[in-house]
């Protein structure tokens, strides 16, 4: 039978390329760390101080001046756009506890607490450099992995490893993502308006009762979610972004109807809208319009609202969020101080707490689990997959980043936190990416080796 899809010029020259653009797992990587280049680019070109002023312009939003809300751009970003990048995070989590990578308790034992690990000693060593004082407050900062940027790095290995590798950073980075949200609401919270949390909490018990009820509109709990869980807890003290992970965990993960029943269905959608009479003219008739439409209200009701609302929201918080949230605050100016700079206890805090920290923390715990037999590596990983997993595990990026503007008020150990970031980030992502590269070759000529000897 034959048929025609229409293709215009828009499609084949801009809609399908950005698609596929779009589609590429290195891609979100690769746009967060061009971001971030800009960002440094321009922090130290001559428009540096309008760099810098840009985002201390104030947007406030109120009626009549009696209830305002005034903040500065850079913290529109870190409370209102971040907590849009934790609502997705707190999807994902959901999901992979549902039926992901962390729905097997045996399975996800091991890269859980290779993730724990992976968070303590960390902090152990920054604390060893940074005991006291108001630098002691920074220890969340090297605890936290750069899922976007980690695994970019590893998807640019391609095939040369295995895919139980990116499952294994998957799981341990999802792992690491929800230790950094306990953190910020634990740890890096400001003085508690307990009214404001109660009305928080009233729009939490909301959406619960709404998911256990069956509401299935996304905009719904949006308009809840935003509109009143998120501006309680924004208001009250707690950090704004634990809210978009709280409002994640009440969407609904069920479907309306199964496979079974979709397939049956749409069957008879199809049967109908076969042989429904065709108009022989470009636009369909109001009988074939009825049966598409019913169409999509099935597909609708086959997919999970949690499901549908991270596939819909994942492009925007990777290609939007991101890059303005790297933009506002990767951007550090380079002195002639910042060799000292680089020198300060902050900074060899952060660096040595991503780059060691984190290396013996996932290398350490995994390698001791293991040798103990009460956990096994995933098949088709070995040892020095997992080196390479604790090197790239360094890359602290966004979160370290989020977690130092929460850590400090002072504006200098703010810059020697970002410059640890940078360095310990670039060193691990590059160490980890090469370690892995030239480490797969090796195995592999070894393998061809024993076959041609075989032969």
């Amino acid at each position: 039978m034959k048929y025609r899809i229409k293709i215009t010029p828009i499609d084949k020259w801009v809609i399908n390329p950005v698609n596929r653009f779009i589609g590429k797992s290195t891609t979100g990587g690769i746009v967060l760390f061009l971001s971030a280049i800009v960002a440094l680019i321009l922090a130290n070109s001559p428009w540096k101080d309008a760099y810098h002023h840009i985002w201390e312009h104030k947007i406030a939003f109120g009626i009549d001046n009696k209830f305002m809300l005034d903040k500065t751009l850079h913290h529109w970003i870190n409370d209102g756009l971040m907590a849009v990048f934790f609502f997705v995070v707190g999807l994902e989590l959901k999901r992979e506890i549902i039926g992901g990578e962390l729905s097997n308790p045996k399975k996800a034992f091991l890269p859980v607490a290779a993730g724990i690990g992976g968070m303590f000693f960390p902090a152990v060593i920054y604390l060893f450099f940074n005991p006291t004082g108001d630098a002691h407050s920074g220890w969340g900062i090297p605890m936290a992995t750069d899922i976007a940027f980690a695994l970019g790095v590893l998807f640019l290995l391609g095939d040369k490893v295995p895919t139980s590798l990116k499952v294994f950073l998957t799981a341990l980075a999802i792992a690491d993502d929800l230790g950094a949200v306990l953190v910020i609401a634990f740890f890096y919270t400001s003085d508690i308006s307990f009214t404001s949390l109660i009305v928080g909490s009233a729009f939490l018990i909301l959406l619960i009762l709404s998911n256990v009820l069956g509401i299935r509109n996304t905009f719904y709990y949006g308009i809840l979610g935003v509109g009143g869980l998120w501006l309680a807890f924004l208001i009250s003290g707690v950090h704004a972004t634990i809210a978009g992970v709280l409002a994640a965990f009440t969407i609904p993960a069920n479907v309306k109807v199964d496979e079974i029943g979709f397939i049956a269905k749409m069957k008879e959608y199809l049967h109908d809208f076969k042989h429904a009479d065709p108009n022989d003219v470009p636009t369909v008739t109001p009988e074939q319009l009825h049966i598409l439409e019913d169409m999509r209200t099935l597909t609708k009701q086959a997919m999970t609202p949690l499901q549908r609302l991270e596939h819909a929201m994942h492009p925007f918080v990777t290609f939007v969020i991101m890059p303005i949230f790297a933009l506002a605050n990767a951007g550090v100016t380079l002195t002639s101080d910042t060799a000292s700079t680089t020198t300060s206890y902050v900074a060899i805090g952060v660096i040595s707490g991503l780059l060691l920290g984190k290396f013996i923390g996932i290398v350490g715990v995994s390698s001791l689990l293991v040798k103990l037999k009460i956990a096994n590596l995933p098949e088709g990983m070995n040892f020095k997959h997992l080196m390479g997993v604790g090197l790239l595990a360094s890359i602290g990026f966004t979160m370290s980043l989020f977690i130092a503007n929460l850590a400090f008020k002072n504006p200098e150990y703010i810059q020697q936190a970002k410059i640890g970031i940078l360095v310990a980030s670039l060193i691990g992502g590059t160490l980890g990416f090469l370690f892995l590269y030239f480490n797969k070759d090796k195995s592999e000529s070894k393998v061809l080796i024993k076959n041609t000897n075989l032969h």
